[in-house]
């Protein structure tokens, strides 16, 4: 699926991704390719793509057509492998 991760200045992750996990409001959740239509708050915590580590303070999250785009408020720097 096509993964891509915002903020208000730039953007931080756009790439082709197998599985998202994200920490939302009830809970860490994941997303593989071809989820189901979602949208959903993201709340304090880390953002798991193919590797790449994002902390965030929080966010938005929407899941459509196998694109998942997250809107974001960053905490600090992204950590790659």
């Amino acid at each position: 699926m096509d993964v891509r991760v915002l903020t208000t200045q730039e953007t931080i992750f756009k790439k082709k991704a197998e599985s998202v996990i994200l920490p939302g409001e009830q809970g860490t959740f994941e997303i593989l390719p071809f989820h189901k239509h979602l949208i959903s708050r993201l709340v304090k915590g880390k953002i798991h793509i193919n590797g790449h580590i994002i902390p965030i303070m929080r966010g938005i999250a929407k899941t459509e057509k196998d694109k998942t785009t997250i809107i974001i408020e960053k905490t600090g720097n992204t950590n790659e492998p």
